[in-house]
Protein backbone atom coordinates (compact mmCIF):
# COMPACT_ATOMS: atom_id res chain seq x y z
CA UNK A 1 0.00 0.00 0.00
CA UNK A 2 2.73 2.70 1.14
CA UNK A 3 4.81 1.31 -2.33
CA UNK A 4 1.20 2.15 -4.40
CA UNK A 5 0.98 5.55 -2.56
CA UNK A 6 4.88 6.67 -3.02
CA UNK A 7 4.37 5.49 -6.58
CA UNK A 8 0.90 8.04 -7.09
CA UNK A 9 2.99 11.13 -5.56
CA UNK A 10 5.86 10.69 -7.84
CA UNK A 11 3.19 10.75 -10.80
CA UNK A 12 1.99 13.69 -9.51
CA UNK A 13 5.32 15.79 -9.68
CA UNK A 14 5.32 18.25 -12.42
CA UNK A 15 7.70 16.99 -15.45
CA UNK A 16 9.66 20.01 -14.59
CA UNK A 17 10.28 19.26 -11.73
CA UNK A 18 12.16 15.68 -13.39
CA UNK A 19 13.91 18.34 -15.31
CA UNK A 20 15.07 20.56 -13.05
CA UNK A 21 16.67 17.64 -10.94
CA UNK A 22 18.47 15.93 -13.90
CA UNK A 23 19.99 19.60 -14.40
CA UNK A 24 20.64 19.96 -10.82
CA UNK A 25 22.16 16.01 -10.78
CA UNK A 26 24.39 16.91 -14.08
CA UNK A 27 25.95 19.87 -12.49
CA UNK A 28 26.97 18.55 -9.30
CA UNK A 29 28.54 15.85 -11.39
CA UNK A 30 30.35 18.69 -13.06
CA UNK A 31 31.14 20.40 -9.48
CA UNK A 32 32.31 17.66 -7.13
CA UNK A 33 34.41 16.21 -9.49
CA UNK A 34 36.10 19.29 -8.85
CA UNK A 35 35.17 20.03 -5.06
CA UNK A 36 36.12 16.70 -4.04
CA UNK A 37 39.57 16.95 -4.95
CA UNK A 38 40.39 20.42 -4.45
CA UNK A 39 40.78 20.59 -0.92
CA UNK A 40 43.66 17.93 -1.18
CA UNK A 41 44.79 20.41 -4.63
CA UNK A 42 45.14 23.39 -2.51
CA UNK A 43 47.14 21.66 0.33
CA UNK A 44 49.17 19.34 -1.29
CA UNK A 45 49.73 20.76 -4.74
CA UNK A 46 49.97 24.67 -3.80
CA UNK A 47 50.48 24.37 0.02
CA UNK A 48 48.12 26.19 1.90
CA UNK A 49 46.81 25.31 5.04
CA UNK A 50 43.77 24.25 6.71
CA UNK A 51 42.83 27.76 7.85
CA UNK A 52 43.37 29.23 4.25
CA UNK A 53 40.87 26.08 3.15
CA UNK A 54 38.20 27.26 5.37
CA UNK A 55 38.40 30.92 4.53
CA UNK A 56 37.93 30.31 0.69
CA UNK A 57 35.23 27.60 1.11
CA UNK A 58 33.60 29.84 3.30
CA UNK A 59 34.13 32.69 0.86
CA UNK A 60 32.51 30.70 -2.05
CA UNK A 61 29.71 29.34 0.00
CA UNK A 62 28.60 32.68 1.18
CA UNK A 63 29.34 34.63 -1.91
CA UNK A 64 26.46 31.95 -3.88
CA UNK A 65 24.16 32.31 -0.78
CA UNK A 66 24.78 36.20 -1.32
CA UNK A 67 24.28 36.69 -4.54
CA UNK A 68 20.96 34.50 -4.33
CA UNK A 69 19.14 38.04 -2.64
CA UNK A 70 19.85 39.51 -5.73
CA UNK A 71 18.74 37.40 -8.37
CA UNK A 72 15.65 36.12 -6.30
CA UNK A 73 14.16 39.46 -6.26
CA UNK A 74 15.38 40.15 -9.92
CA UNK A 75 13.36 37.29 -11.00
CA UNK A 76 10.42 38.36 -8.70
CA UNK A 77 10.63 41.41 -10.38
CA UNK A 78 10.70 39.99 -14.04
CA UNK A 79 8.42 37.49 -13.74
CA UNK A 80 11.25 35.10 -14.95
CA UNK A 81 12.87 32.39 -13.41
CA UNK A 82 14.17 30.60 -16.34
CA UNK A 83 16.93 32.85 -18.00
CA UNK A 84 18.47 33.66 -14.80
CA UNK A 85 18.95 29.85 -14.34
CA UNK A 86 20.30 29.07 -17.60
CA UNK A 87 22.95 32.22 -16.93
CA UNK A 88 23.45 30.61 -13.72
CA UNK A 89 24.05 27.22 -14.64
CA UNK A 90 26.87 28.96 -17.46
CA UNK A 91 28.72 30.25 -15.47
CA UNK A 92 29.30 27.72 -13.40
CA UNK A 93 30.31 25.23 -16.33
CA UNK A 94 32.65 27.69 -17.91
CA UNK A 95 34.49 28.29 -14.42
CA UNK A 96 35.71 24.70 -14.78
CA UNK A 97 38.54 25.15 -16.86
CA UNK A 98 39.99 27.78 -14.15
CA UNK A 99 41.08 25.24 -11.57
CA UNK A 100 42.57 22.91 -14.48
CA UNK A 101 45.40 26.27 -14.90
CA UNK A 102 45.54 27.54 -11.35
CA UNK A 103 48.98 27.62 -10.40
CA UNK A 104 48.19 29.34 -7.15
CA UNK A 105 45.72 29.77 -4.30
CA UNK A 106 44.75 33.36 -6.11
CA UNK A 107 42.89 31.59 -9.16
CA UNK A 108 41.91 28.85 -7.36
CA UNK A 109 39.75 31.69 -5.70
CA UNK A 110 38.81 33.34 -8.72
CA UNK A 111 37.10 30.55 -9.89
CA UNK A 112 35.44 29.46 -6.72
CA UNK A 113 33.98 32.36 -6.50
CA UNK A 114 32.93 32.94 -9.77
CA UNK A 115 31.65 29.39 -9.66
CA UNK A 116 29.70 29.69 -6.70
CA UNK A 117 28.36 33.50 -8.21
CA UNK A 118 26.71 31.36 -10.68
CA UNK A 119 25.37 28.67 -8.18
CA UNK A 120 23.72 31.95 -6.26
CA UNK A 121 22.30 33.36 -9.62
CA UNK A 122 20.80 30.05 -10.47
CA UNK A 123 19.13 28.96 -6.57
CA UNK A 124 16.60 31.11 -5.82
CA UNK A 125 15.52 31.02 -9.06
CA UNK A 126 15.45 27.33 -9.31
CA UNK A 127 14.11 27.07 -6.21
CA UNK A 128 11.33 29.29 -6.75
CA UNK A 129 10.45 27.88 -9.96
CA UNK A 130 10.25 24.64 -8.41
CA UNK A 131 7.52 26.02 -5.91
CA UNK A 132 5.77 28.00 -8.88
CA UNK A 133 5.11 24.36 -10.82
CA UNK A 134 4.34 22.01 -8.05
CA UNK A 135 1.07 21.99 -5.96
CA UNK A 136 1.39 22.98 -2.31
CA UNK A 137 -0.06 19.35 -0.61
CA UNK A 138 3.27 17.83 -2.44
CA UNK A 139 5.55 20.45 -2.47
CA UNK A 140 7.82 18.91 0.30
CA UNK A 141 7.76 16.09 -2.12
CA UNK A 142 8.82 18.09 -4.96
CA UNK A 143 11.76 19.46 -3.26
CA UNK A 144 13.03 16.47 -1.98
CA UNK A 145 13.30 14.68 -5.51
CA UNK A 146 14.94 17.29 -6.87
CA UNK A 147 17.06 17.35 -3.72
CA UNK A 148 17.53 14.01 -3.95
CA UNK A 149 18.63 13.79 -8.14
CA UNK A 150 21.24 16.91 -7.47
CA UNK A 151 22.56 14.43 -4.92
CA UNK A 152 23.02 11.77 -7.33
CA UNK A 153 25.33 14.14 -9.09
CA UNK A 154 26.93 14.48 -6.12
CA UNK A 155 27.96 11.43 -5.35
CA UNK A 156 28.55 10.45 -8.89
CA UNK A 157 31.18 13.13 -9.25
CA UNK A 158 33.54 12.53 -6.73
CA UNK A 159 33.18 8.35 -7.98
CA UNK A 160 34.10 9.41 -11.47
CA UNK A 161 36.90 11.52 -9.98
CA UNK A 162 38.29 8.49 -7.58
CA UNK A 163 38.50 6.32 -10.84
CA UNK A 164 40.13 9.59 -13.25
CA UNK A 165 42.73 9.33 -10.29
CA UNK A 166 43.31 5.71 -10.54
CA UNK A 167 43.20 5.79 -13.82
CA UNK A 168 45.53 9.07 -14.41
CA UNK A 169 48.03 8.77 -11.48
CA UNK A 170 46.44 11.77 -9.44
CA UNK A 171 46.15 14.59 -12.20
CA UNK A 172 43.99 16.85 -10.48
CA UNK A 173 44.38 19.19 -13.96
CA UNK A 174 43.43 16.72 -16.48
CA UNK A 175 40.22 15.71 -13.84
CA UNK A 176 39.22 19.12 -13.84
CA UNK A 177 38.88 20.04 -17.46
CA UNK A 178 36.46 16.65 -18.18
CA UNK A 179 34.35 18.32 -15.45
CA UNK A 180 33.83 20.75 -17.78
CA UNK A 181 31.57 18.31 -20.43
CA UNK A 182 28.56 17.62 -17.49
CA UNK A 183 28.39 21.30 -16.81
CA UNK A 184 27.54 22.11 -20.46
CA UNK A 185 24.68 18.87 -20.59
CA UNK A 186 23.40 20.62 -18.00
CA UNK A 187 22.97 24.30 -19.59
CA UNK A 188 21.35 22.29 -22.63
CA UNK A 189 18.92 20.52 -20.52
CA UNK A 190 17.89 23.88 -18.89
CA UNK A 191 17.61 25.68 -22.00
CA UNK A 192 15.92 23.42 -23.81
CA UNK A 193 13.50 21.17 -21.43
CA UNK A 194 11.80 23.23 -18.89
CA UNK A 195 8.92 25.45 -19.62
CA UNK A 196 7.92 28.33 -16.52
CA UNK A 197 4.71 29.52 -15.77
CA UNK A 198 3.21 32.60 -18.06
CA UNK A 199 3.43 35.52 -16.14
CA UNK A 200 -0.40 37.10 -15.32
CA UNK A 201 -1.68 39.26 -17.77
CA UNK A 202 -1.54 42.92 -16.76
CA UNK A 203 0.20 41.87 -13.04
CA UNK A 204 2.44 44.87 -12.05
CA UNK A 205 5.81 44.98 -11.27
CA UNK A 206 7.11 46.45 -8.54
CA UNK A 207 10.18 46.28 -6.26
CA UNK A 208 10.22 43.01 -4.53
CA UNK A 209 12.95 44.79 -1.58
CA UNK A 210 11.02 47.71 -1.11
CA UNK A 211 9.69 48.10 2.48
CA UNK A 212 6.40 47.31 1.67
CA UNK A 213 6.96 44.00 -0.05
CA UNK A 214 9.33 42.64 2.68
CA UNK A 215 6.90 43.21 5.30
CA UNK A 216 4.39 40.93 4.01
CA UNK A 217 6.94 38.43 4.69
CA UNK A 218 5.88 37.25 7.98
CA UNK A 219 7.43 36.25 11.56
CA UNK A 220 6.82 32.36 10.62
CA UNK A 221 9.25 33.47 7.34
CA UNK A 222 11.83 34.96 9.67
CA UNK A 223 11.63 32.30 11.82
CA UNK A 224 12.47 29.79 8.93
CA UNK A 225 15.57 32.39 8.37
CA UNK A 226 16.33 32.22 11.92
CA UNK A 227 16.36 28.22 11.77
CA UNK A 228 18.58 28.08 8.15
CA UNK A 229 21.55 30.28 9.63
CA UNK A 230 21.53 28.30 13.11
CA UNK A 231 21.81 25.01 10.93
CA UNK A 232 24.59 26.31 8.78
CA UNK A 233 26.40 27.44 12.18
CA UNK A 234 26.21 23.86 13.46
CA UNK A 235 27.25 22.52 10.00
CA UNK A 236 30.27 23.92 8.71
CA UNK A 237 31.73 23.34 5.34
CA UNK A 238 32.35 19.60 4.02
CA UNK A 239 35.65 20.40 3.00
CA UNK A 240 36.16 19.37 6.19
CA UNK A 241 35.09 15.65 5.86
CA UNK A 242 37.24 15.42 2.96
CA UNK A 243 40.48 16.28 4.97
CA UNK A 244 39.39 13.96 7.77
CA UNK A 245 38.85 11.12 5.97
CA UNK A 246 41.99 11.65 4.67
CA UNK A 247 44.05 11.34 8.23
CA UNK A 248 42.23 7.99 8.35
CA UNK A 249 45.25 6.58 6.23
CA UNK A 250 42.83 6.21 3.14
CA UNK A 251 45.42 6.58 0.15
CA UNK A 252 44.82 9.91 -1.85
CA UNK A 253 43.10 9.05 -4.84
CA UNK A 254 40.61 7.32 -2.85
CA UNK A 255 39.40 10.03 -0.56
CA UNK A 256 36.82 11.47 -2.59
CA UNK A 257 34.82 8.16 -1.95
CA UNK A 258 34.06 10.06 1.18
CA UNK A 259 31.99 12.55 -0.48
CA UNK A 260 30.38 9.65 -2.81
CA UNK A 261 28.96 7.59 1.01
CA UNK A 262 27.85 11.02 2.51
CA UNK A 263 25.81 12.26 -0.97
CA UNK A 264 24.97 8.09 -1.53
CA UNK A 265 22.83 8.44 2.23
CA UNK A 266 21.57 12.08 1.28
CA UNK A 267 20.24 10.98 -2.22
CA UNK A 268 18.70 8.20 -0.60
CA UNK A 269 17.07 9.95 2.04
CA UNK A 270 15.88 13.08 0.42
CA UNK A 271 12.80 12.28 -1.24
CA UNK A 272 11.58 10.28 1.86
CA UNK A 273 12.28 12.64 4.12
CA UNK A 274 10.89 15.71 2.16
CA UNK A 275 7.57 13.47 1.45
CA UNK A 276 7.62 12.16 5.27
CA UNK A 277 7.63 16.50 5.93
CA UNK A 278 4.49 16.60 3.95
CA UNK A 279 2.75 14.70 6.55
CA UNK A 280 4.51 16.05 10.04
CA UNK A 281 5.34 18.22 12.12
CA UNK A 282 8.20 20.72 10.69
CA UNK A 283 9.89 21.19 13.84
CA UNK A 284 10.01 17.97 15.31
CA UNK A 285 11.93 17.01 11.60
CA UNK A 286 14.46 19.59 11.94
CA UNK A 287 14.77 18.65 16.01
CA UNK A 288 15.66 15.11 14.79
CA UNK A 289 18.08 16.31 12.27
CA UNK A 290 20.23 18.05 14.62
CA UNK A 291 20.36 15.66 17.13
CA UNK A 292 21.87 12.93 13.91
CA UNK A 293 24.17 16.14 13.56
CA UNK A 294 25.19 15.57 16.77
CA UNK A 295 25.77 12.12 16.45
CA UNK A 296 27.66 12.45 13.24
CA UNK A 297 30.13 14.99 15.14
CA UNK A 298 30.60 12.54 17.78
CA UNK A 299 31.51 10.01 16.10
CA UNK A 300 33.80 11.87 13.78
CA UNK A 301 35.89 12.57 17.13
CA UNK A 302 35.64 9.07 18.03
CA UNK A 303 38.40 7.83 16.04
CA UNK A 304 40.90 7.78 13.08
CA UNK A 305 40.05 4.71 11.50
CA UNK A 306 38.23 4.46 7.89
CA UNK A 307 35.40 2.74 9.58
CA UNK A 308 34.54 5.11 12.10
CA UNK A 309 35.02 7.59 9.59
CA UNK A 310 32.21 6.15 7.39
CA UNK A 311 29.60 5.88 10.00
CA UNK A 312 30.31 9.36 10.92
CA UNK A 313 29.95 10.40 7.16
CA UNK A 314 26.63 8.33 6.51
CA UNK A 315 24.83 10.36 9.75
CA UNK A 316 25.95 13.72 8.16
CA UNK A 317 23.83 12.22 4.97
CA UNK A 318 21.34 11.37 6.62
CA UNK A 319 21.13 14.85 8.57
CA UNK A 320 21.54 16.63 5.52
CA UNK A 321 18.49 14.23 3.59
CA UNK A 322 16.59 15.64 6.97
CA UNK A 323 16.87 18.74 7.19
CA UNK A 324 18.02 20.60 3.67
CA UNK A 325 14.91 19.48 1.26
CA UNK A 326 12.80 21.05 4.38
CA UNK A 327 14.22 24.31 4.83
CA UNK A 328 13.62 24.79 1.26
CA UNK A 329 10.11 23.49 1.29
CA UNK A 330 9.35 25.61 4.80
CA UNK A 331 10.83 29.11 2.90
CA UNK A 332 8.11 28.47 -0.11
CA UNK A 333 4.73 27.33 2.31
CA UNK A 334 5.91 31.06 4.60
CA UNK A 335 6.60 33.52 1.80
CA UNK A 336 3.86 34.88 -0.68
CA UNK A 337 4.07 33.53 -4.04
CA UNK A 338 5.05 36.58 -5.72
CA UNK A 339 7.98 37.01 -3.35
CA UNK A 340 9.85 33.25 -3.54
CA UNK A 341 12.59 34.48 -5.62
CA UNK A 342 13.16 37.18 -2.66
CA UNK A 343 12.07 35.17 -0.02
CA UNK A 344 14.90 32.09 -0.54
CA UNK A 345 17.47 35.40 -1.61
CA UNK A 346 17.10 36.40 1.90
CA UNK A 347 16.93 33.01 3.50
CA UNK A 348 20.41 31.99 1.35
CA UNK A 349 22.01 35.48 2.44
CA UNK A 350 21.47 35.05 6.25
CA UNK A 351 22.62 31.56 6.18
CA UNK A 352 25.76 32.39 3.76
CA UNK A 353 27.13 34.93 6.27
CA UNK A 354 26.90 32.02 8.70
CA UNK A 355 28.68 29.77 6.44
CA UNK A 356 31.40 32.11 6.15
CA UNK A 357 32.08 32.16 10.09
CA UNK A 358 31.18 28.74 10.75
CA UNK A 359 33.72 27.72 7.72
CA UNK A 360 36.76 29.85 9.20
CA UNK A 361 35.96 29.21 12.88
CA UNK A 362 36.41 25.44 12.12
CA UNK A 363 39.85 26.24 10.26
CA UNK A 364 41.22 28.16 12.66
CA UNK A 365 40.28 25.50 15.05
CA UNK A 366 41.67 22.61 13.23
CA UNK A 367 44.80 24.29 12.96
CA UNK A 368 45.20 25.42 16.46
CA UNK A 369 43.71 22.27 18.19
CA UNK A 370 43.57 19.53 15.44
CA UNK A 371 40.27 17.37 13.94
CA UNK A 372 38.47 16.04 17.12
CA UNK A 373 37.91 19.99 18.32
CA UNK A 374 36.39 20.83 15.49
CA UNK A 375 33.89 18.24 15.44
CA UNK A 376 33.42 18.71 19.22
CA UNK A 377 32.79 22.68 18.34
CA UNK A 378 30.22 21.54 15.66
CA UNK A 379 28.37 19.01 17.92
CA UNK A 380 27.95 21.87 20.80
CA UNK A 381 26.62 24.41 18.18
CA UNK A 382 24.24 21.94 17.27
CA UNK A 383 23.41 20.80 21.11
CA UNK A 384 22.82 24.70 21.60
CA UNK A 385 20.73 25.18 18.38
CA UNK A 386 18.25 21.57 19.81
CA UNK A 387 18.03 23.86 23.21
CA UNK A 388 16.58 26.93 21.20
CA UNK A 389 14.99 25.01 18.79
CA UNK A 390 13.03 22.80 21.64
CA UNK A 391 11.99 25.63 23.41
CA UNK A 392 10.64 26.74 20.38
CA UNK A 393 8.88 23.18 19.34
CA UNK A 394 4.88 23.70 18.73
CA UNK A 395 4.58 27.17 18.19
CA UNK A 396 5.62 27.37 14.79
CA UNK A 397 3.30 25.90 12.33
CA UNK A 398 4.25 25.37 9.14
CA UNK A 399 1.52 23.46 7.75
Amino acid sequence: MAQKESSSVLRQIPSGVWVLGFVSMLMDISSEMVHSLLPMFMVIVLGTSAFTVGIIEGLAESTALIVKVFSGALSDYLGKRKGLAVFGYALGALTKPLFAVASGTGIVITARLLDRVGKGIRGAPRDALVADITPSHIRGAAFGLRQSLDTVGAFTGPLIAVGLMLLWSNDFRSIFWVAVVPGLLAVALLLFGVREPERHVGEPRTNPIRRENLNRLGSPYWWVVIIGAVFTLARFSEAFLVLRAQQSGVAMALVPLVMVAMNLVYAASAYPFGKLSDRMSHSTLLAAGLVVLIAADLVLVSGNHWTTMLAGVALWGIHMGMTQGLLATMVADTAPADLRGTAYGVFNLVSGLAMLFASGVAGWLWDRHGAATTFLGGAAFAGIALVGLLTRLGRFTSK
